[in-house]
């Protein structure tokens, strides 16, 4: 079933990528990250030793702070700290600096007891969310932060129609159904996870799912089968802008 994008986009077209390295001079680490005319600066600076608060001797801990660029954070910004922190926990090797700190920051904030790994939401035009976990994992590559695998994230939408449509734009999610955020390893080494026995196999697994809105069990399996079609795409595009920075083993196709 296929339905017509005010872009020309067909359902399963991504918008134009474009990643960029070391954009900040103050990080240790930093990249912008864009899909269309949504674009996400992310930064990281550290390790640090962490505050009593967050003090593990066994491993490192995992901050997200969600700061919109104008007013006070919201229902929406606290969801996407708890998936951004969730998510990052997921590819980081935390057992490499323990007692330290990594705080994700999404606008400008500086802690100098932490390793921030800092986000600045230039332009928000649909899938803010799944660009900013792309951003996050191209700055982390970049500083040097020991992974257990890249990771890429992208948005899929389901129509009223049926149909399902990748990385929409804010006007084209306002429209959707439901949609769900999907983010999978790029890695041979990650887990497999369980699917119905008349879907396709997911060799590689999944580190992430959320869904906004009802959708059927058929429906999102047809998500799932779509975005991880997608991510092909998305993570040779990764690994060829980060390819100075990654070991071989991250670098080798999924």
């Amino acid at each position: 079933m296929e339905v017509d994008r005010e872009d020309g986009r067909t359902a399963t077209m991504l918008r134009p990528l474009a990643c960029s390295r070391s954009v900040l001079n103050r990080a240790h680490g930093s990249a912008s990250w864009s899909q269309g005319d949504t674009k996400v600066l992310a930064a990281v600076f550290g390790p640090k030793a962490g505050t009593k608060k967050t003090e593990n001797p066994e491993k490192a801990s995992i901050e997200v702070i969600w700061k919109p660029k104008t007013g006070q954070i919201g229902k929406l910004e606290r969801e996407y700290e708890m998936i951004l922190k969730r998510t990052l926990q997921s590819i980081c090797i935390l057992t490499i600096n323990p007692n330290t700190t990594t705080s994700v920051i999404i606008q400008k904030a500086y802690d100098a007891l932490h390793l921030i790994s800092e986000f600045q939401v230039v332009n928000d035009d649909g899938a803010l969310l799944p660009c900013a976990i792309n951003a996050a994992c191209a700055a982390l590559v970049d500083a040097g932060i020991s992974l257990k695998h890249l990771a890429v994230a992208i948005c899929c939408c389901l129509a009223e129609t049926g149909c399902v449509i990748l990385d929409p734009t804010k006007q084209e999610e306002q429209k959707m159904k439901a949609f769900v955020y999907l983010v999978f390893p790029n890695s041979v080494l990650s887990v497999q996870v369980s699917v119905p026995t008349n879907a396709e196999p997911m060799e590689h697994g999944i580190i992430t799912s959320v869904t906004h809105g009802a959708m059927s069990v058929e429906d999102y399996f047809y998500c799932l089968k779509s975005g991880r079609a997608a991510t092909a795409k998305l993570s040779n595009f990764l690994r060829s802008r980060l390819q100075n920075r990654l070991p071989s083993d991250l670098l080798a196709d999924t």
